[in-house]
């Protein structure tokens, strides 16, 4: 029974292992939209001051800034939409630690009471063996 336990335990911490890098992944990867939005915020500003045109629907507006600024918007509908996943990928970690805390726990259960079942037996034979000493 115990290797059945230990092996459900350890696909259990496997799955917790397996969660835990898909939110860091996650994470990582909002990070990064996250950085590349604030280069090309730097990179617009820069344009601007270059051009002295700020104003988008300007007929002079730089293309480059127009580029600039839809990509940093579609990274950070990318960022956003990761942040949602990033929200359901750690709902998922904290259920399968939570299944993992309840595997371990009645591991740990069954485990002491097999314990207790061998000390009853072994007290059991101690009695029998009282018994037989002293009917001598």
């Amino acid at each position: 029974m115990k290797s059945r336990n230990e092996s459900l335990i350890r696909l259990k911490k496997f799955q917790v292992d397996e969660k835990r890098r898909v939110v860091s992944q996650i994470e990582l990867m909002v990070a990064d939209f996250e950085r590349m939005a604030s280069e090309l915020d730097q990179q617009i500003e820069i344009e601007h001051t270059k051009t002295g045109i700020t104003d988008t629907a300007h007929f002079a507006y730089s293309t480059f800034a127009k580029a600039a600024l839809q990509r940093r918007d579609n990274l950070l509908a990318s960022a956003d939409d990761m942040r949602g996943k990033l929200e359901a990928a750690q709902d998922e970690l904290t259920e399968a630690v939570e299944e993992l805390k309840k595997v371990e726990l009645l591991s740990q259960r069954e485990t002491a009471r097999e314990d207790a079942e061998e000390a009853k037996a072994e007290q059991s034979d101690f009695d029998e063996i009282g018994r037989l000493r002293h009917t001598r």
